[in-house]
């Protein structure tokens, strides 16, 4: 198989530390899957109270809020892979912790502290790891491996879900150690590879170089659009917080007398299989053309299949809306990281990531809460479906007010 062909889908792969660090972030996106599934099981199983696992999602959302930017400064100001290292060391330590509170029925007071630094942690890793993948990757290379790298991470989470539900019938304290163990592989294979020297910014002005990033991406009109797009996108029209009162009391017609807990795991799943099955398409497809356009264009799509759903009361309609949301989410995801990491400056990568990382975390967070609100008041058909609309009416704002990101072609 030739990697290096400038047509061959596989070209990234000829770069060997993209090789590492794909399998190393892949590995550490499974532990923290299973991780995730077990702690929310054993809150559950603790407290029988689902006011827990609606304090689980608040946990991880707080040092994203707060430590993102700075660890975007970090990113920049010091060597990445050291950077990365301190992060993947610290999740290690708190996952074990984790595991020995488990096994001890610790306090649940401290489990959340420990959960909250092991967020605190993977949110100081998370921007250097996105500003080394340009510097290791050829610029005509970069949209190949963003591409396989949403392939890996939409596989991931799959199988990361699946890896800690067989875990956890076993042991829910090994889930904790499995995640251990993906970060320190992780960090033996960081410590093999070969990374450019980056450029570093000086050290000192924390602040000021952290508004310089905001700023940075605030004067560039196809960044901003495009990572604003997203935001809104997924703000208004994410219907997977309400799965659960879809698969018990709205879908009618469960397969084959599936329990709601079965159609709700199926319904969960739809749209990682649409984002894997599109990852795969155009990893082996050419660069993408028209990227302008064809961001509009998913998005749009991603809002109609989501307006479909709200008003579905079948299961295999539903089903396959799910599907198409994630499969035309997959190339808007590609088209934003592509055009945020090629158009920005090495020596800015680090915090303008963090900047991309605060808008898509956020959103995704505000989204689920929003979600709720509205359906509390109106109920969930109109929650989805009033989000579907307002996604299609933001795509209609934005291609007017971004009009350089409608133009994009080649990125």
């Amino acid at each position: 198989m030739d990697l290096k062909g400038a047509d061959s889908p596989y070209r990234a792969f000829s770069v060997v530390a993209f090789r590492s660090l794909l399998l190393g972030n892949t590995l550490v996106h499974i532990g923290a899957s299973a991780q995730s599934l077990a702690i929310g099981w054993e809150m559950y199983q603790r407290t029988d109270q689902a006011l827990y696992l609606g304090l689980i999602g608040l946990t991880l959302a707080v040092p994203m809020l707060l430590f993102t930017l700075p660890a975007g400064y970090l990113a920049d100001a010091y060597d990445r892979r050291r950077v990365m290292m301190v992060g993947m060391l610290g999740t290690t330590l708190t996952s074990v912790a984790l595991a020995v509170f488990s096994i001890t029925r610790g306090s649940i007071g401290w489990m959340f502290a420990l959960l909250f630094l092991d967020a605190s942690f993977h949110r100081l890793a998370n921007p250097a790891w996105s500003a080394i993948l340009p510097v290791i990757v050829p610029k005509e290379m970069f949209e190949n491996a963003v591409k396989w790298r949403t392939t890996a991470f939409q596989l991931s989470a799959v199988l990361g879900p699946a890896a800690g539900g067989i875990i956890i019938t076993w042991s829910v304290p090994a889930a904790y150690i499995f995640s251990a163990v993906t970060t320190i592989v992780f960090m033996v294979l960081l410590s093999g590879m070969k990374i450019p020297e980056s450029a570093r910014i000086p050290r000192g002005r924390v602040w000021s170089q952290i508004a310089e990033g905001i700023r940075f991406v605030w004067k560039r009109q196809v960044i901003l659009g495009a990572i604003s797009l997203d935001l809104f996108a997924v703000l208004l029209g994410g219907a997977v917080y309400l799965l659960p009162v879809f698969a018990r009391d709205i879908i009618a017609d469960p397969p084959l007398g599936s329990s709601p807990e079965e159609v709700l795991g199926w319904l969960r799943a739809a749209p990682a299989v649409g984002s894997v099955l599109m990852a795969l398409i155009l990893a082996h497809m050419p660069p993408l053309r028209r990227a302008g356009r064809t961001l509009f264009m998913c998005v749009a799509a991603f809002g109609l299949a989501t307006v479909v759903f709200g008003f579905s009361r079948s299961f295999w309609l539903s089903w396959i809306m799910l599907f198409l949301t994630g499969f035309f989410d997959n190339v808007s995801v590609v088209i934003r990281q592509t055009l945020v990491q090629l158009r920005t400056p090495d020596e800015m990568r680090g915090r303008v990531s963090a900047v991309n990382s605060v808008f898509i975390g956020s959103s995704n967070e505000l989204g689920g809460f929003e979600s709720g609100i509205v359906a509390h008041a109106f109920g969930p058909v109109f929650s989805v479906v009033s989000g579907g609309v307002g996604t299609l009416l933001v795509v209609a704002a934005w291609s007017r007010l971004f009009p350089k990101l409608r133009k994009v072609d080649r990125l």
